[in-house]
């Protein structure tokens, strides 16, 4: 009885775990009795697949008749989602009839096949090839579109096929097919991200900017309509340090899942900036969903998650982003399975001071709002979420002399390399102690280790918690920010005037 198996891979999370296709072909006197069944725990595109591999044999001077095909997906107990599991079952079956030779080595693939035997690019790729090079599988087939993503993994072969027919000329040892080689340019083209120089004005917001850069700390800028909010939030990636390899590895492995990522020229180019409108689902925010996909906050994994306009959010949608903010993850539990999603992302939010977009002083003497109106629209953010945002900064209209400024006084490049040495500081700082890269990563442990404050310093602290009546996490979230403002000035210890700044980026507090 002709059988053959192919390893392949599936995607649950982030991560992927290894599939056996088995293929089971017995030849049939009938042609009523040739039949394809497809078991395994497949979801609807899996089980759809059986018309897609039919169709691609047959129209790739293949085709099967005259025979009953089975096809198992081991393990049978876990559900396996998407088409890319085309290739594997193809591939097999022409394997347990003999077209094939079984391939020496451990070989893998994936990718979904047209109904003329074309490969499709598919989403995941990244995950399966790293799945596939810990579980020990040396070559993997993956469609051509898919390659320089895949290739990146170090010890993985990758062949790029874009055919059902290339991809059995070369197991056949009839191809030979170049192996996909990672595109290794730096991370971000000069130019390419938008420059701080086009800001006109908001030297205090600048500086807010790049103090919530150097620590990753999470800000929300307060000001009227056209004060350039938007236009320093899209500036924050050209001040964030470049991400490490491993960083690079682990947003793209998310980008790919959701089909966001181009997988000609490999990994992200750049820190990820997301910017949800605000009717987003709180699902769409933080993942979920029946089949569980990664949300906003993790698509912003070791980038920027800009929520423009927070209060016109819905209140459960702000509410869900407590635990990410604070835990940097996202844990999904659903009745056959809990998923977790990384999501350590640098929060920047914006708002106008009231409904109308005037400062509450004009909103109320023009009859625009009234007081009440603006306390309702202030209290759509909760408190616990304005605990873990830590820097509030004010944007006030920019004024005629600044508009007519030709020039700004720093360009990002320059910000930038302040940035680096600050966050450099903070690696070594942390050097030994996973999970923790720059100060707002800081436990309780880590900021009495490492925040220590001046008496001169403490007596600052003492008395802005009791004038602006701060909880205690506020508190540490104070320490925090003064650590990155004395580690952009190469203090080693925090002094009154470093927590005097921090105090200043507390505004939403004043205004309570």
């Amino acid at each position: 009885m002709p059988l053959a198996t192919l390893t392949s891979f599936a995607i649950q999370g982030i991560d992927a775990f290894p599939v056996q296709v088995e293929v089971d072909v017995v030849e049939v006197k009938e042609p009523a009795a040739a039949t394809w069944n497809i078991v395994g725990l497949g979801d609807l595109a899996v089980r759809e697949a059986r018309e897609r591999v039919k169709a691609a044999l047959k129209n790739s001077a293949l085709a099967l008749s005259q025979r009953r095909v089975v096809v198992n997906l081991a393990p049978a107990d876990v559900k396996k989602e998407g088409s890319h599991l085309d290739l594997p079952m193809a591939l097999a079956a022409l394997m347990a009839t003999g077209r094939i030779r079984k391939p020496e080595g451990r070989i893998s693939a994936a990718g979904e096949l047209s109904l003329e035997g074309r490969l499709q690019p598919l989403a995941g790729a990244l995950p399966l090839a790293i799945g596939a090079r810990m579980d020990g599988v040396e070559t993997i087939l993956l469609p051509e579109q898919n390659a320089g993503e895949a290739a990146h993994v170090e010890g993985l072969r990758v062949i790029p096929v874009a055919t059902l027919r290339d991809a059995v000329a070369w197991l056949s040892g009839e191809k030979e097919i170049a192996p996909a080689e990672p595109d290794l340019e730096d991370e971000t083209v000069p130019g390419t991200l938008e420059d701080l120089i086009d800001v006109k004005g908001q030297e205090g917001a600048k500086r807010a900017l790049e103090v919530a850069a150097a620590g990753g700390h999470n800000m929300l800028m307060i000001g009227p309509p056209g004060s350039g909010k938007t236009m320093l939030a899209r500036r924050i990636p050209g001040i964030l340090p470049p991400m490490s390899f491993a960083e690079r590895i682990e947003a793209s492995k998310i980008h790919s899942i959701a089909g966001q990522l181009n997988g000609r020229t490999g990994l992200l180019p750049h820190r990820p900036f997301r910017a949800p409108h605000h009717t987003a689902s709180s699902a769409a925010l933080v993942g979920g969903g029946a089949n569980p996909r990664p949300g906003e906050v993790s698509l912003a994994h070791h980038g920027v998650l800009f929520l423009d306009e927070l209060p016109e959010f819905t209140r459960n949608a702000l509410e869900v982003l407590r635990q990410p903010l604070e835990d940097g993850k996202v844990l999904i539990s659903r009745a056959a399975m809990s998923l977790e999603f990384p999501a350590r992302f640098l929060l920047v939010a914006a708002m106008n001071p009231t409904p109308s977009g005037f400062n509450p002083e004009v909103a109320t003497t023009r009859g625009l709002n009234s007081t009440n109106e603006v306390q309702r629209y202030l209290s759509k953010i909760s408190g616990p979420l304005l605990d873990r945002i830590d820097i509030h900064i004010e944007c006030p209209a920019v004024s005629m002399e600044d508009l007519r400024n030709r020039h700004a006084k720093e360009d990002s490049a320059t910000v930038r390399a302040r940035v680096c040495a600050a966050r450099e500081r903070q690696l070594a700082r942390f050097r030994g102690r996973p999970g923790i890269y720059c100060n707002a990563h800081m436990s309780a442990r880590e900021l009495n280790e490492f925040c220590h404050l001046t008496p001169a310093a403490q007596e600052v602290l003492d008395m802005a918690m009791k004038r602006l009546g701060l909880s205690a996490r506020a508190y540490d979230r104070l320490r925090k920010l003064s650590r990155t403002i004395a580690d952009l000035a190469a203090a080693p210890e925090i002094g009154p005037e470093h927590v005097s700044e921090a105090v200043t980026y507390r505004s939403m507090d004043r205004l309570g």
